[in-house]
């Protein structure tokens, strides 16, 4: 027994994707190797990754796997024996397919499945050798990467053609310092690789033997091979430049993550630019920084850009100053465009954008993002009119029809990225009123899950009406998410229209907003249903996701409160009202009072003449539900929804009583009819809150 490695020398790979890839890589190869009895679940698994490498180091792997018993199913015996007990035709055939002659059939035994009795072999299973498990196991991990484009090349003989992510050149398998004779990719495997393309001391590094390929590829090769190692180094570099200027490096941790996977031996080093572009907006300059050039800017104790960034160098020279006067030249004319797209975008209001919008398609379907911008305009002024004044309404009114108007503009078209924010900027440069400069750059908030919610109501009228035109617009023409596909990102909207709705405790009837929006569309009450289902799908597994059980969440949802802002007071009700004794009697029982007026025939009164009860038992019910009910209703009114529902617990003996002792159906119309509205009665009285049925086991 002994350690593994094995590193692939490819190619520069995609920078984005390499952190997954190593990740992968080492998890399929050990997967595989002790899926084949090579290794065991004591053995550890370290991986590695660098722009030019994909790795693994295993630990406890055999040279052999051992042999292993297995029990061969073979046939059923009615198949397999004739009635003297003699091996048929079939048997001898499948046996002779297996190396075997009619000596075997002396050592079949039977065995019942549970079916019919079938005739097993025990035979021995001879173990895989390392070469052969190794190569099944290197074919299965690059088969299993999740490369994100292949390309095709010729492998060295120049005849034959692979794919792959990105060319290969080497391949190292070594068990302890013996190299195992595996080859993919057109590469036979060695011990030898090569280290940093220009840090290197030697040309051809020679790794002695498994455990020693990390140490020897950094004092030899000039490489930080752990992905995660050399994360951690970039960040302490960082950390000691910013503190060294008395600043700090923006956050960012896809960026640190791409940067990582640029570099082999990181270099952290100080660049700077003119402060004549800090007069730009620094969501630009830093966005052009981040996405274009991979730096890191420099913020102030304020949060504020400063004109000093850093560059994460894959060299280490004596003199750095080339490679900082190298970076500065290169980032200064991004600045610059950025400065000249914010000047030329500002001599432009955004009014005036406003008719361009008629020229950019939105869906074939649905016409012009200019047609859509005026639906959006009349859903967040009917929806502030739900919410405020004349001033709300003009406001949101104004925001809405602005909101898109920076889709046109120049900063927008190079950098997606800030629509809404540059609208926001453009908004107070002109001197418009901060509400809707806001709301310009908040009506696409919130975007993902935890993200801030816009910070004003103009701001949440014109999100929620942005999101429910392209929810209810594109429910209405037919495009809804299919499984694991939602190109529109319709989820995202849905938990955005939800967020809003219970977070600012808007209200809002959420029919009632779904049904404003359809007034916009060829909507009708099947597009209606088909959204609120779906809209409460994505509700309830948010909700179970936060620790609620599914019946809890579906006692509540399935009520459809019109309110969204209540379910959450309605789903803790419910929660509390679960750790009570009397809970799972009275959810049982009226499970069984919903069934007894699901087969009653037309809709039940829930009504009591009590000059027609004759039982005690029905009585006492029916005080006890008269004193209860006024309770509960009085707390569910004011929104105590937890009182409410204890309220109710007092009603248990009275309910198992009543059920123990009074017959529904009885023969008198007059006395049944009563009963029912007895029932019925109850049954309101249970289900204000949520279902209650629904906890039942």
């Amino acid at each position: 027994m002994s350690n593994l490695l094995i590193e692939l020398l490819v190619e520069e790979l995609p920078p984005k994707a390499l952190k997954l890839l190593g990740l992968s890589f080492a998890k399929v190869l050990a997967e595989s190797l002790q899926s084949q009895g090579l290794s065991n679940v004591d053995s550890m698994v370290t991986n590695f990754a660098t722009p030019r490498r994909l790795a693994a180091h295993i630990t406890n792997v055999v040279a052999k796997a051992a042999d292993e018993q297995v029990a061969q199913k073979l046939m059923p015996v009615k198949v397999g024996l004739d009635a003297q007990g003699k091996a048929t035709p079939a048997l001898l055939k499948r046996l002779d397919g297996m190396g075997l002659d009619a000596s075997a059939v002396a050592k079949l035994r039977t065995e019942n499945d549970g079916k019919t009795d079938n005739l097993f072999l025990d035979m021995s299973k001879t173990g895989a050798t390392l070469s052969e498990g190794l190569q099944k196991a290197i074919e299965e991990a690059l088969a299993k990467l999740p490369i994100p484009k292949v390309m095709s090349y010729q492998i060295n003989d120049g005849w034959e053609t692979v794919n792959f992510v990105r060319p290969a050149h080497g391949l190292i398998a070594l068990h302890g310092s013996d190299v195992i004779p595996v080859s993919v990719l057109g590469l036979s495997a060695s011990n030898t690789t090569t280290g940093h393309r220009f840090e290197s001391k030697k040309a051809v590094i020679a790794i002695n033997n498994a455990d020693s390929y990390e140490q020897q590829l950094k004092d030899e090769g000039a490489v930080i091979a752990s992905f995660e190692a050399r994360k951690a180094d970039i960040v302490k570099q960082l950390k000691a430049a910013a503190d060294k200027e008395g600043l700090s490096a923006i956050e960012d941790d896809d960026l640190l993550d791409e940067v990582t996977a640029l570099v082999e031996l990181p270099n952290v080093l100080l660049g700077q630019y003119e402060t004549e572009f800090l007069a730009v907006p620094q969501e630009c300059l830093v966005l052009t920084m981040k996405s274009n050039q991979k730096y890191f800017p420099l913020l102030d104790s304020n949060g504020k850009l400063t004109s000093k960034f850093l560059i994460v160098s894959n060299i280490h020279p004596a003199d750095p100053s080339a490679v900082i006067g190298g970076n500065e030249r290169v980032v200064r004319p991004r600045l610059a465009d950025a400065k000249f797209f914010f000047d030329q975008d500002r001599k432009k209001t955004l009014e005036s954008r406003i008719a361009n919008l008629d020229k950019v398609v939105y869906h074939n379907k649905l016409g012009s993002q200019g047609e859509r911008n005026l639906r959006v305009v009349k859903l967040a002024g009917a929806i502030a009119k739900q919410l405020g004044d004349a001033n709300l309404v003009a406001k949101a009114e104004q925001a809405a029809r602005l909101s898109k108007a920076d889709l046109i503009t120049d900063m927008v078209n190079e950098f997606p990225e800030l629509q809404g924010i540059m609208g926001r900027y453009y908004a107070q440069h002109e001197g418009l009123d901060d509400a809707v400069a806001f709301a310009i750059e908040d009506h696409y908030k919130p975007r993902f899950a935890g993200d801030e919610l816009p910070r004003s109501q103009v701001g949440i009228c014109v999100a929620l009406a942005d999101k429910l035109e392209t929810l209810v617009g594109l429910f209405s023409i037919g495009e809804k998410p299919t499984g694991d596909k939602d190109p529109f990102a319709l989820r995202r909207q849905a938990l955005g229209i939800i967020r809003m709705l219970i977070d600012a405790k808007l209200p809002l009837s959420f029919d009632s907003l779904i049904q404003l929006a359809l007034q916009q569309f060829d909507g009708n009450v099947e597009v209606l249903a088909s959204i609120k289902s779906f809209c409460f799908d994505r509700l309830s597994v948010n909700l179970k996701d936060q620790g609620a059980s599914a019946q809890e969440v579906d006692a509540v949802l399935s009520l459809e409160p019109a309110l969204l802002h209540e379910i959450p007071q309605r789903l803790a009700a419910v929660q509390t009202f679960a750790t009570l004794a009397e809970a799972p009697a009275l959810a049982a029982a009226n499970k069984r009072v919903g069934n007894i007026l699901r087969k009653v025939d037309g809709e039940v009164a829930a009504k009591v003449d009590n000059s027609l009860l004759q039982e005690e038992t029905e009585k006492a019910l029916a005080a006890a539900l008269n004193t209860s009910k006024a309770e509960a209703d009085k707390l569910f009114e004011a929104g105590d929804y937890t009182g409410s529902l204890q309220a109710l617990a007092v009603l248990k003996a009275p309910v198992d009583d009543f059920f123990d002792n009074v017959m529904v159906n009885a023969d008198d119309p007059a006395l049944k009819a009563n009963r029912l509205g007895l029932l019925a009665t109850l049954h309101q009285a249970m289900n204000r809150v949520a279902d209650l049925s629904k906890l039942a086991s």
